[in-house]
């Protein structure tokens, strides 16, 4: 099992009240799954991520990364597991708008101190298609294409994992089938991939869904 929740759940004290972000979610991920999480606005999908990626931890419960029970690490070693397990992609891209693209996929091997970061990412760079943009801007390539610098980012450190949160919401339909194609590719080459949608036509390209609502699965 690659991730595995047991009774999570996450509360955001507001004033003298709580809200209840994430209540009894209990899932399971299996190795080389490709699984959408989808639901409304404001139902727990975010917060689910946010945790799943470790970029939170949980108040409640468990949550289980390869085996490890990480709900209850933090700091240092939270952001280690991180960086070695799961690469991100976002609805806004993230990328820095005066780095080139074969700049923007080098940061994370930078920040892990690799040795010859550029040689691994013109190699993810040339996997999404864009051998040719390497030397290009943000501002220089068109949608698609930045979607697709931060796919190679994501994948340049070879993570198992890949999270991706509402990956097309910026990009008219032809660029997101081409993005939710790449995605299938990496999928097929034995990476799981969970992304988060409130599109049902994202999510039909996805083995299966698990829908959050009111902070539980439903």
């Amino acid at each position: 099992m690659m991730i595995e929740t047991r009774k999570l759940g996450k509360i955001y004290h507001l004033g003298k009240t709580g809200y209840r972000a994430l209540d009894d979610v209990n899932i399971a991920i299996d190795e080389g799954e490709m699984v959408a999480v989808t639901g409304p606005s404001g139902s727990g999908k975010s917060t689910l991520m946010h945790i799943l990626g470790c970029l939170d931890t949980p108040d409640e419960g468990e949550y289980l990364l390869a085996g490890e029970n990480v709900a209850r690490i933090s700091g240092d070693r939270l952001a280690a597991i991180r960086n070695r397990r799961i690469g991100f992609v976002f609805q806004s891209f993230n990328l820095l708008p005066r780095l080139t693209a074969l700049e923007n996929v080098e940061l994370p091997l930078l920040y892990a101190a690799q040795n010859h970061p550029g040689t691994a990412a013109a190699k993810a760079l040339e996997k999404v298609g864009l051998a040719q943009r390497m030397s290009h801007e943000p501002n220089q390539l068109s949608g698609g294409q930045r979607q697709r610098v931060a796919i190679a980012r994501a994948i340049v450190t070879n993570p198992a994992i890949i999270l991706a949160d509402e990956p097309t919401g910026n990009l008219d339909s032809k660029m997101g089938d081409e993005i939710l194609a790449l995605f299938r590719q990496l999928n097929r080459e034995g990476r799981t991939i969970i992304i988060v949608t409130h599109e049902e036509y994202v999510a039909g390209h996805c083995g299966r869904q698990i829908r959050i609502r009111d902070g539980k699965v439903v």
